[in-house]
């Protein structure tokens, strides 16, 4: 292949699944440190269950982190980006950006 070979990242694949990409994206992007999972839930058009799925892989990653807790005596969860779990999504988009701005050089 000669010299031009180039290397296009490996994408983070906790992340790269689009239902966990747009959570943390809402995440990152929110004025407040954490959001509520009903907030979450209605902000983003899911269903509980694919939410709380998404969230518990999430979760395991150290991406986010979830605080359950009650308000009044309701039950609340609310939901935060981690230091890491911002790391990872700077460098998942600066790695997408790269293959775009690649992709893209044919200009």
């Amino acid at each position: 292949m000669g010299g031009n070979e180039r290397q296009i990242p490996d994408l983070d694949k906790v992340i790269h699944e689009r239902a966990r990409l747009r959570i943390l994206v809402f995440l990152a992007s929110s004025a407040e440190s954490e959001t509520g999972f009903t907030d979450l839930k209605s902000g983003l058009g899911m269903t509980a269950g694919n939410l709380s799925a998404q969230l518990s892989t999430l979760e395991e990653a150290g991406y986010i982190a979830l605080r359950k807790t009650f308000i009044g005596k309701k039950p609340f969860t609310g939901v935060s980006l981690t230091l890491s779990g911002d790391k990872a999504l700077e460098q998942y988009l600066d790695e997408m950006e790269s293959m775009l701005a690649a992709a893209r050089g044919r200009r």
